[in-house]
C-alpha cells in the first residue's frame, strides 16, 4: 500500500484537485449523465515502443499511477527535455500506453524555457512541428517533431455529447468560477469516443492563471456562433 511519504507534491495536489473539482461538478444535480471533471495536463511525453527501448533499455513501460480515463497511466519512467538553447527540463513523466509517435506536451512557458516555438495542436496532430532531444538512463532520441502545446480540450462519451448537444471536434466554452477570478475559456475542443469519462484538460499554465485551485463552480458551455449582421 502506498503511503502519504511516498507521494511528492505534485502528486498530492493532484489528487486533491482531482476530489475538489469531480465534487464541484458533480453538486450541480441537473441531469448530468456525468459529473464534469476539470484537470491540469502537466508536462508529459508519450512513446513509441522503439524510444522506450532506446531510453530505458526495455521493452515495457512501468505503470505507476491509473489516470481517470480507463486504460491510461502515469509510467515510473521519466526523461529529460533538451531545446535548441541547450536548455533542459529534467523528469518529465512519461504517459502510457505507448503510440505511434513520440509526442511531447509542453505549456506555453514550458516551450519559452527551451527555446521551442510550440504549436497549439489536438493531440496526434504533429505535422510541420518543431522536435527536441530526449536524455533517458540508458539512451539518447532526436526527435524531428512531436512537441505541441496541447489545445484545452473536453473529452464526452455519447451521453456527454448527447446531453451538451455537440460533435467531436466542435468548440464549447468553460466557465470557471472562483473568488476574484471568474474566467472563461473559449475554443475547448470536444474529444469523442466510446467508453470516455466526461474530463477537461487544461495545462498548467491555464489551471494557474484562472486559479483552478480556488474554483468554486466549473460549466461547460456550448459556443453557440455569433448571427450578428455586418
Amino acid at each position: 500500500m502506498t503511503t502519504a511519504t511516498q507521494l511528492n507534491r505534485a502528486d498530492i495536489e493532484r489528487i486533491v484537485r482531482d476530489i475538489v473539482i469531480g465534487r464541484i461538478g458533480s453538486s450541480a444535480g441537473d441531469n448530468k449523465p456525468n459529473p464534469l471533471v476539470v484537470n491540469i495536463s502537466a508536462r508529459h511525453i508519450h512513446l513509441t515502443d522503439e524510444h522506450v527501448r532506446i531510453l530505458f533499455g526495455k521493452d515495457s513501460l512501468t505503470p505507476m499511477k491509473d489516470l481517470y480515463q480507463d486504460g491510461y497511466y502515469a509510467a515510473d519512467e521519466t526523461v529529460a527535455i533538451v531545446g535548441p538553447r541547450k536548455r533542459m527540463i529534467p523528469n518529465v513523466r512519461v504517459l502510457g500506453p505507448c503510440r505511434g509517435d513520440s509526442q511531447i506536451e509542453l505549456a506555453f512557458t514550458d516551450a519559452i524555457s527551451l527555446g521551442i516555438d510550440a504549436p497549439v495542436r489536438i493531440s496526434g496532430n504533429l505535422e510541420g512541428t518543431p522536435g527536441c532531444v530526449l536524455v533517458g538512463p540508458e539512451g539518447v532520441v532526436e526527435l524531428k517533431r512531436g512537441v505541441i502545446r496541447a489545445a484545452r480540450h473536453v473529452h464526452m462519451g455519447p451521453a456527454d455529447l448527447a446531453y451538451y448537444d455537440v460533435s467531436n471536434g466542435e468548440s464549447m466554452k468553460l466557465r470557471i468560477e472562483s473568488a476574484g477570478c471568474t474566467t472563461v475559456l473559449e475554443d475547448m475542443v470536444v474529444r469523442a469516443g466510446d467508453d470516455i469519462k466526461l474530463e477537461v484538460h487544461i495545462d498548467t499554465d491555464e489551471g494557474n492563471a484562472v486559479d483552478l485551485d480556488g474554483a468554486t463552480s466549473v460549466e461547460l458551455i456550448k459556443d453557440t456562433p455569433c448571427k450578428c449582421q455586418e
